[in-house]
């Protein structure tokens, strides 16, 4: 078996800009300025999860790339054929650091995208949305006072803005859901924003193409999914998901993340060398990164959910065992993995998902990123894989990405893939 390497990742959110984070005074440097934090004694390597022998290697290979970006807290989960094979939890770090739990749940970034993609395709399947309907119909997308909104607006489907093409391009027009002092200094809106201020907002703005022309990555269009959605079931997007989407497969360690997570129960800490001034008040406060430095409540469509790797690479059930599973039909799965009206290629961009058709199916994935996190999610060939980090690149010359390939790497060099399901454990 073999598997095609992934493209870079076209996932990461934009650098937050603040002053270098200190905790104690102390640190060591880096090339460019960077700080890492300096842990009060000596690092040790620390595993958590059930040992299984035919996989030892995946600990090596996630050792290995943890340590060489300094990351205390890790987590991995296998997967072959809808059984999960391994769940492992890793920390690199004093006695200060707690030990990371194969369970521990961390952000997922932009994995929440698929999340939104299934639960949109999931109401057409049931007749309750047509992906086609446009998204003004569905929703309230009246701009601010004094504001006009683009009259190509009405050509914003809910697929449309699933596959990124709605007409925003982040390059060109900034991500609103990452400038949130940029917005309050162009209105009279203040701090916190909510989603309906950022809409609001945005629509009131030009589009920066005719929807369904191009493709431009847009975190945006995912929260008008998650509101369309919301809107459809007469509920929340949150509690949808988790009864509708998680719930036929069991998953119940999933939720919504919250910004001020640091006291969250079984979910990890999140790190990063910069704070920044807080997007939750007007204070002016500066504060690490990863707490405070981005609405993370605004960002549950494309974002915001926090999971263990074993819930993701259970969630995958959905299409890797689609029978059992009982969400999704096979029809719908190929609708999510369709390729877009403007055409695909090596690869193209489904319903949250990257999809790069194969002979044999397709390789399907997503990387995400924002300050405190780093994770991958992909499936090949029968094989689900899960990784995900409580730190992210934040200047060094290291590929994070490689974490992909090496992944792939080990699953091609098991000897023997061991029989055990370890699934009744942890669901």
């Amino acid at each position: 078996m073999s598997h095609m390497p992934f493209p870079p990742n076209p996932t990461r959110g934009p650098s937050r800009r603040g002053a270098l984070a200190l905790a104690a005074g102390t640190g060591v440097a880096l090339a460019g300025g960077h700080v890492l934090p300096v842990h009060a004694d000596e690092l040790t390597w620390r595993v958590t999860g059930p040992e299984v022998a035919p996989l030892a290697h995946f600990d090596d290979v996630m050792r290995e790339y943890m340590e060489a970006r300094s990351i205390s807290a890790g987590s991995l989960a296998v997967a072959r054929d809808g059984r999960i094979a391994l769940v492992r939890g890793y920390t690199w770090g004093g006695s200060d650091v707690a030990t990371t739990q194969e369970t521990d749940v961390f952000r997922i970034a932009s994995l929440s995208k698929n999340i939104a993609g299934t639960a949109a395709m999931l109401l057409a399947q049931r007749g309750e949305l047509d992906l086609d309907t446009p998204v003004q119909d569905l929703i309230d997308l009246t701009p601010l006072p004094g504001n006009d909104p683009d009259p190509r607006l009405g050509e914003v489907t809910v697929r449309r803005a699933l596959q990124h093409l709605g007409g925003w391009n982040r390059d060109l027009s900034g991500d609103p859901l990452w400038t949130d002092h940029s917005i309050v200094d162009e209105t009279d809106l203040t701090l916190p924003l909510s989603e309906e201020d950022v809409i609001a907002h945005v629509s009131g703005k030009g589009l920066d193409f005719a929807p369904g022309t191009e493709h431009a990555y847009s975190n945006y269009g995912y929260l008008l999914v998650s509101r369309v959605i919301a809107e459809v079931t007469g509920g929340t997007f949150e509690d949808f998901v988790v009864s509708d989407v998680l719930g036929p497969v069991d998953v119940a360690r999933m939720r919504a993340g919250r910004s001020l997570a640091q006291t969250q129960e079984g979910e990890v800490r999140y790190e990063s060398v910069h704070t920044t001034t807080t997007v939750l008040d007007g204070s002016g406060d500066q504060v690490p990164s990863p707490y405070g430095g981005f609405n993370l409540e605004n960002q549950l469509g494309n974002g915001g959910w926090v999971a263990s790797a074993a819930d993701l690479v259970r969630y995958c059930t959905i299409y890797d065992t689609p029978a059992q599973a009982g969400v999704l039909t096979p029809d719908s799965i190929t609708e999510v993995f369709a390729v877009p009206e403007i055409g695909g290629g090596a690869t193209h961009y489904g319903l949250g998902w990257y999809v790069r058709p194969t002979e044999t199916g397709e390789n399907t994935w997503h990387f995400g990123s924002m300050p405190g996190t780093h994770t991958f999610l992909a499936r090949s060939n029968g094989y689900t894989v899960a990784a995900l980090f409580n730190r992210r690149n934040e200047g060094d010359d290291l590929n994070w990405n490689e974490i992909d390939p090496l992944l792939w790497e080990a699953v091609d060099a098991t000897d023997g893939w061991p029989e055990e399901d370890l699934t009744p454990i942890y669901f």
